[in-house]
């Protein structure tokens, strides 16, 4: 079975994030890059689909060069390769564009199943899985808390605010899956050690038959108009006790309505 994974560099949700003030896009330059972490998620249940069944683990990532650093993290989880979509003019690119240059990569790739994290930290808009079916014309299967892969047949657990319901297609398709569906594996220092010689192979938005104009800040439908930084947190209204402070402490939740 060969199964592409799509992997994202996201600016860490544990550390200050920021906007460009010329264009409104994320400030990845100057921000802490990780693999999104639902991503890990994806990888770790394509590894273990080919460990238990046989295949091939390719990663398919969209981003500058600097996310050649979360590819090789990645690949030392354990995938084969990797494929790395670059180009200046992919700079600010929306959902949309973004789906139109994965969908063309993916077209230039054998495969089985697609899979990929329900949503990244960084957009979190859970629309590319359903984007990149439309394009490929192939099902998906979104939100999985468990898939099981029975020759061409999959079948999802899809993960709902009641419980969960039970989906099914034929491949190739395309599977979103949430955290709760594995526990991703730490890489090993043989694994860290082999991601170095993987190979990731390069492609241009030339490449891929994609206009430039059609894609980035250009091609985008939707901008930042503007943006603001969260103001600081004030203090709380102290009640303090002089005999009366349980009567005090009673209006004040009133009139915040909290009882």
């Amino acid at each position: 079975m060969k199964i592409v994974v799509l992997v994202k560099q996201v600016p860490d949700s544990g550390s200050e994030r920021s906007l460009r003030a010329d264009d409104g896009t994320v400030d990845r330059a100057s921000a802490s890059n990780v693999i999104n972490e639902m991503d890990e998620y994806a990888i770790e249940e394509a590894l273990k689909i080919a460990e238990a069944q046989g295949g091939e683990v390719t990663l398919l990532t969209m981003g500058p060069d600097a996310a050649t650093e979360s590819i090789r993290k990645a690949l030392s989880m354990g995938p084969d390769g990797a494929v790395h979509v670059t180009d200046d003019a992919l700079h600010g690119s929306c959902a949309l564009g973004t789906s139109k240059v994965l969908a063309a990569a993916l077209r230039t790739l054998e495969f089985d199943l697609v899979l990929c994290g329900a949503e990244s930290t960084d957009g979190r808009t859970q629309t590319m899985p359903h984007m990149l079916a439309e394009r490929l014309g192939v099902p998906a299967l979104t939100g999985a808390r468990k898939l099981t892969v029975e020759g061409s047949t999959l079948t999802v657990e899809r993960q709902t605010d009641e419980g969960y319901e039970v989906v099914q297609a034929t491949g190739p398709a395309i599977v979103s899956v949430w955290d709760t569906i594995n526990e991703p594996r730490y890489p090993s220092f043989k694994g860290i050690m082999a991601a170095k010689k993987k190979p990731i192979a390069t492609k241009s938005l030339a490449d891929l038959g994609v206009e430039a104009g059609e894609v980035g800040l250009a091609g985008a439908t939707s901008k930042v108009l503007s943006s603001a930084k969260r103001p600081a947190r004030s203090g709380g209204q102290k009640v303090e006790d002089s005999g009366n402070g349980g009567a005090d402490l009673v209006a004040y939740l009133s009139a915040e309505k909290f009882v």
